[in-house]
């Protein structure tokens, strides 16, 4: 489409909102305005004018139908896309659970059962013991750490949301959530009488999302956290009254800590990683990211990472190669 044709959009759309009735009547003042005001439909040309009327609306009626067709071709790929991911998430699910499938019940032996009995005796009376004082404090300690989790948070932290059940945030007019490769947002739509999808708009850029209805304020209307790949992104309308977006991340190493620049932040730290679905990324991908979650781990307990035992296991080799040679006096870093 040439810039010459887009420049009288403004025009247009401004007389296109003034006729209530549409392009009917839209189309029946621009008729009136060439009988009124030109020579039109006077002399000889009469029968040309009219065939030229013929001709644009062929020529645009063609251009249309492209347009639609390729709409649709798109609508029925992203329709594709998400199918195919929910069935890739349906079976890894089936899968991990046919592998955590374990008997409920055990018969044991009668000297199975003998051994458990003289072992459960045992355990009762070392609990009845000192043991049982040592299990208190233990308890005492882990309550006081639970109590203790929000004094021990970052001053920087302090004012920033908790994440909900889904590692996102719920807002007023929306709430999201993600995984590290994908987010979904949920708008529920506050108004009183039913919407159909011709009535929503949702326009994604790499790094913008606009959502909202058509003749009113934007929901989001805001520059995004981090880039999205707009190919795969897709929208849907659920029961009339809740548009359900669905993002596909740019760079799949990284929690956000806000869909929009303009949300508050949300504490990252306090992100729970098995409630993403990790199963989703692909195989190096899932390798890094649980040797991420490793290694975070062991740094909050104080214990070595997988590099620090990695380093310490080639040391423990050398040494153990090389008996003659006297580590005592040495320093590792």
């Amino acid at each position: 489409m040439s810039s010459n044709e887009e420049k009288f959009d403004g025009i247009l759309l401004s007389m296109a909102r003034e006729h209530e009735g549409g392009v009917q009547e839209l189309l029946d003042t621009f008729f009136s305005f060439l009988c009124r005001k030109t020579d039109y439909y006077s002399g000889p040309m009469r029968e040309v004018a009219e065939k030229l009327v013929l001709e644009k609306f062929r020529k645009y009626a063609e251009i249309a139908d492209k347009v639609i067709a390729e709409k649709n071709k798109e609508k029925e790929e992203a329709e594709n896309k998400r199918r195919q991911r929910l069935e890739q998430k349906k079976r890894q699910e089936e899968e991990l659970l046919a592998a955590n499938a374990k008997p409920k019940i055990v018969e044991l032996t009668d000297e199975e059962a003998d051994s458990l009995q003289k072992k459960l005796n045992n355990d009762k009376n070392d609990v009845n013991g000192s043991d049982g004082v040592k299990g208190d404090n233990e308890r005492e300690n882990k309550d006081n750490e639970s109590k203790g989790d929000d004094e021990d948070e970052d001053e920087a932290d302090k004012n920033k949301l908790k994440p909900n059940a889904g590692n996102g945030c719920d807002l007023e007019n929306y709430s999201w959530t993600q995984t590290l490769s994908e987010i979904d947002v949920r708008l529920p739509l506050k108004v009183a009488f039913k919407v159909k999808a011709r009535d929503i708009v949702v326009e994604y850029k790499k790094r913008h999302l606009k959502v909202g209805l058509k003749g009113h304020t934007p929901i989001i209307d805001g520059e995004l956290y981090n880039e999205i790949k707009i190919e795969d992104c897709i929208w849907v309308l659920q029961e009339m009254n809740t548009i359900v977006i669905t993002l596909q991340k740019v760079h799949q190493m990284e929690w956000w800590s806000k869909l929009v620049t303009t949300d508050p932040d949300m504490n990252t730290k306090k992100v729970n990683p098995e409630a993403s679905k990790l199963g989703d990324l692909d195989g190096e991908t899932r390798s890094m990211v649980e040797k991420m979650m490793y290694d975070q781990r062991q740094k909050e307990l104080g214990l070595p990472t997988s590099e620090d035992q990695k380093k310490q296991d080639l040391l423990k080799k050398f040494m153990e190669q090389h008996p003659e040679m006297d580590f005592t006096n040495c320093k590792f870093n």
